[in-house]
């Protein structure tokens, strides 16, 4: 059906003919030349298109609506990596991925570069259905092994760079200078929440970033861009004065950008929260000598080393837990949550019943049996039921060694295949 479907902008697909349509009728499958309104159609042909979700219409592209994708209050943050039993049936095992993604708005299947297969999904006992639903609809019975679940961490800075850093290009022809600085309160959330992006009118932007964090009209302007994906919750800031064709390298800096943002310094996890500012730069006068191979790995050294002087910090994701209880079983729930570094912060009992509603914060990575844990706790009376809430930044230094950041650093890069010391702050920032 390739010749017959134009992708447009958003995803959505303008049909001119559909060449087979099929009505599933009790055991038979039905074709038919068209459905009237109100029947639910199964379309053959459209799956190589479609990724997650798309719009078909038969209008023209200007006068289409298309249908929005589902926004959801949860993050895909705990990740297993699943491998065959049997080497051979790595195809079926591709195919099944391909498959899953297509079945669920939600759950991420990515390819690690140590070739691992990555599924993502919110919480343990999403990504149990979506294992069960890979193994015996998607694979046709082929057995999987699966990981112990892993969650994801992000990279963030606690304070301003505590100087200036400079890194030079290859040639030694340019240098790049930067500071890295931690973003105001709630501003990484709003960039998430799509209340501020990078296509938004500059003149809108400025003045929200002025009014509700406190940042210069001016230099609220002068945003390069966001990252990484290009709409991620950390930002490069333009802070030079007069300098010599800064534009021409401007691509080149968001490139390497992207590529450090995705990849930050302490152990490859996404950054979060931070916000780069460019504050020179010495440019060779010969556009041949900074050009991107000059000027994308310099940034992204650069970048690395601002990261590294501004005290950074990881990012725990946390989960907002409920639990409904009666008020014997409160002491069982409030040991389990003590054990596993949750914490309550409200506790209200429902009018006209003896049940209990309590609410606290668990990380993320507690949370692995810890249903059957608080079930064991407390008899079977206490229901907990958890959502994805917010990052959390760990209080440990994961530059001192044997504190607890550094452990899972070193466990991070460990399973990415990576070496277990974190590169020195020497080998990203040069001295004049």
């Amino acid at each position: 059906m390739g010749p017959n479907y134009v992708p447009g902008e958003k995803k959505d697909l303008y049909v001119k003919s559909v060449q087979r349509t099929v009505i599933w009728m009790g055991k038979r499958q039905e074709t038919v030349e068209d459905v009237p309104c109100g029947n639910t159609v199964a379309m053959v042909g459209l799956d190589q298109f479609i990724t997650k979700n798309a719009t078909l219409t038969n209008e023209k592209e200007v006068d289409a609506h298309p249908i929005r994708a589902m926004k959801f209050s949860v993050s895909p943050v705990v990740r297993v990596a699943v491998q065959c039993k049997v080497a051979s049936d790595l195809p079926k095992l591709v195919e099944g991925l391909k498959r899953l993604a297509k079945s669920d708005p939600m759950v991420l299947c990515t390819i690690e570069e140590s070739g691992e297969h990555i599924v993502a999904g919110a919480g343990e006992l999403h990504l149990e259905i979506c294992l069960k639903d890979l193994q015996e609809d998607f694979m046709g019975g082929a057995e999987i092994i699966k990981s112990d679940p892993v969650v994801s961490f992000r990279e963030t800075v606690l304070e301003r760079s505590c100087r200036t850093v400079m890194s030079k290009s290859p040639n030694k022809h340019n240098r790049l200078y930067m500071e890295a600085r931690p973003m105001e309160e709630g501003l990484a959330e709003a960039i998430d929440d799509g209340k501020i992006g990078p296509r938004d009118d500059p003149k809108v932007r400025s003045k929200i970033l002025s009014e509700d964090y406190g940042w210069d009209k001016d230099l609220a302007k002068k945003i390069w861009c966001f990252g990484p994906e290009t709409t991620g919750p950390n930002m490069v800031v333009d802070m030079c004065k007069g300098v010599q064709y800064l534009n021409e390298i401007k691509d080149s800096v968001v490139a390497g950008f992207q590529w450090a943002s995705k990849e930050g310094a302490l152990a490859e996890e996404n950054m979060r929260a931070i916000c780069f500012e460019v504050c020179d730069v010495v440019l060779h006068a010969d556009a041949i000598h900074r050009g991107g191979g000059q000027i994308i790995p310099t940034a992204r050294r650069v970048f690395y080393a601002s990261q590294l002087t501004a005290k950074p910090r990881l990012l725990e994701p946390v989960y907002l837990v409920e639990i409904q209880a009666p008020e014997q079983a409160l002491g069982g729930i409030y040991s389990v949550l003590n054990q596993k570094r949750g914490h309550v912060f409200e506790e209200m009992q429902r009018p006209g019943t003896p049940l209990y509603n309590i609410k606290a914060y668990l990380p993320v990575i507690e949370s692995f049996g810890f249903s059957s844990t608080l079930r064991a706790a407390t008899s079977g009376q206490a229901f907990p039921q958890c959502v994805f809430d917010h990052w959390d930044m760990m209080s440990s230094d994961p530059l001192e060694t044997g504190s607890q950041a550094a452990q899972l650093v070193m466990d991070i890069r460990k399973r990415k295949g990576l070496k277990e010391q974190m590169t020195p702050l020497s080998e990203y920032e040069d001295k004049l």
